[in-house]
């Protein structure tokens, strides 16, 4: 039969058919790889069903699990296991018995012929356009040695393929059958993971064509597979309008030289109690202003704290939220992938069309990772790439260890990621404790290059005249000018 590659059926799953550049070749066979509980078999019924919704015959070829039990399992998470046609070749089967006993077997007793008439005379009577096997692997154990198995497999993938058939088989590794041996009858291999970050999802082999590489991230839930792919950076190009945000603050506009433009990375850093957040928000509250619509992702305090602080220093968030500029969502780092974080992200700019993102902050993100902490900027670098290709305006609120002392510019050293850097400071001046604001690093323009008072208050943002009777800002403990003499002191 003669496959036409630029054709694709359907996963099931969305995002799954977009990693394989639009779902699987028809007419192929594909292997499910992973130990036991990572979900093939779930995968097998979201693929037979998207078969059934496009009007196409699927049929479940069960060579292991209780049928009954198979069933009621599917039917839980919701798969329309009456419009699916079974085979049940699984241990006790009549298949195996001539006096449909359901005794266990041993691979010496079970007779090879009534199984391939089995599968031949249901695949002739129901003519499947999409096949589920689970577990090929199963068949070893129903041969007398290697070279059966392998000529048993390769005869049962070539007789459903010659009659048109897409197939997905399950695999699971085994002291007896390593899975690899596999490799050589399938098309392509879709292997799961469980690891002790979650639930990893990678597509090693896939004949005839690309796949976006990497590895991806999925759940279970009770409606069955969600899969989280890999965020490459270059992804979602778009046009858009060059432009600069004003933050609504004449003085934070000024040092800007103007504000922060459209399709750039700025990162807000400085110590705890400085005030990043409220700063990354001001610009948000404009953006309201204009109708435009903001998110925040906290990862280091909650909605409910956030909403409180930011009400009572101006800041109308509930009102933003209430009209539908504003979205704020706390992320728990500890449960969200960076995989998973990422789709929020996209879901947030391309269905609901925000133009501003702030994380908050990157220490929150970085456990995100579990374990792999040491590409937070490799992520980050992904994600913030995506978003200036959409024309989003990106906040990252890194927080430094020290409250003054010597200067940071950021905690992760994801300075080289930012188009903009504007940094805040805890100062302490004659007994006082202040605070300054300052711009680090500009790429779309010149920027002032002096640090000013920065305050927080009732009543909003107040930025003052630059610090020029101060020396020594960025130590954290500045020395006082005199202006007539020139001569300074802490």
């Amino acid at each position: 039969m003669v496959v036409d590659e630029s054709e694709r059926i359907s996963t099931g799953l969305v995002n799954l058919d977009a990693i394989l550049h639009g779902g699987l070749i028809p007419g192929r066979g594909y292997m499910l790889n992973g130990p036991a509980g990572a979900g093939k078999t779930m995968l097998g019924f979201h693929f037979l069903q998207a078969g059934v919704a496009a009007d196409e015959t699927s049929l479940f070829i069960n060579l292991e699990e209780d049928v009954t039990e198979l069933q009621a399992n599917a039917a839980q998470f919701g798969f329309d296991v009456d419009a699916i046609e079974f085979l049940d070749l699984s241990p006790g089967s009549e298949v195996f018995s001539s006096e449909g006993d359901y005794d266990l077997f041993e691979p010496a007793d079970v007779e090879q012929e009534p199984l391939r008439e089995s599968i031949i005379d249901t695949v002739e009577s129901v003519e499947p356009d999409c096949v589920v096997i689970d577990p090929l692997t199963q068949l070893h154990y129903l041969t007398t040695g290697e070279y059966q198995f392998r000529k048993q497999a390769i005869g049962v993938m070539r007789f459903l393929k010659e009659h048109g058939a897409t197939v997905l088989f399950t695999a699971q590794e085994t002291g007896r059958l390593p899975t690899e041996d596999l490799q050589y009858i399938s098309d392509g291999t879709i292997q799961l993971a469980t690891t002790d970050v979650g639930r990893r999802l990678t597509v090693p082999k896939f004949r005839g064509s690309s796949t976006n590489p990497g590895t991806h991230a999925y759940r279970i839930r009770d409606d069955g597979i969600t899969v989280y792919p890999e965020l490459r950076p270059g992804e979602g190009r778009r046009e858009f309008d060059w432009e600069t945000i004003s933050s609504g603050v004449p003085e934070v506009d000024e040092i800007l030289n103007g504000g922060l433009e459209t399709g750039t990375v700025s990162v807000v850093s400085g110590p705890t109690g400085v005030g990043k957040t409220t700063l990354g928000t001001q610009f948000m509250k404009e953006a309201a202003g204009r109708g435009e619509r903001s998110v925040v992702y906290l990862f280091e305090e909650s909605k409910r704290t956030f909403l409180k602080r930011s009400e009572g220093v101006n800041l109308p968030v509930k009102r933003m939220l209430d009209r539908g500029t504003l979205h704020v969502e706390e992320v728990e780092a500890l449960e969200v992938s960076p995989q998973e974080f990422s789709s929020k992200v996209v879901r947030e700019v391309e269905e609901a069309g925000a133009s501003i993102v702030m994380i908050d902050g990157i220490a929150g993100y970085r456990m995100s990772l579990r374990g792999e902490s040491e590409h937070t900027a490799e992520r980050l670098h992904a994600l913030g790439r995506y978003l200036k290709n959409q024309g989003v305006t990106t906040l990252l609120i890194d927080e430094t260890t020290d409250v003054t002392g010597e200067f940071h510019v950021t905690q992760d050293n994801i300075s080289y990621l930012a188009d903009n850097i504007v940094f805040l400071r805890h100062l302490e001046v004659q007994g006082e404790l202040r605070k300054a604001i300052g711009v680090l690093k500009k790429r779309t323009s010149d920027y002032e290059r002096t640090l000013r008072r920065f305050e927080i208050t009732e009543h909003g943002l107040k930025v003052g005249e630059p610090l020029s009777d101060l020396r020594g800002i960025l130590s954290g403990t500045p020395e006082v000018v005199d202006e007539e003499d020139g001569s300074s002191h802490r």
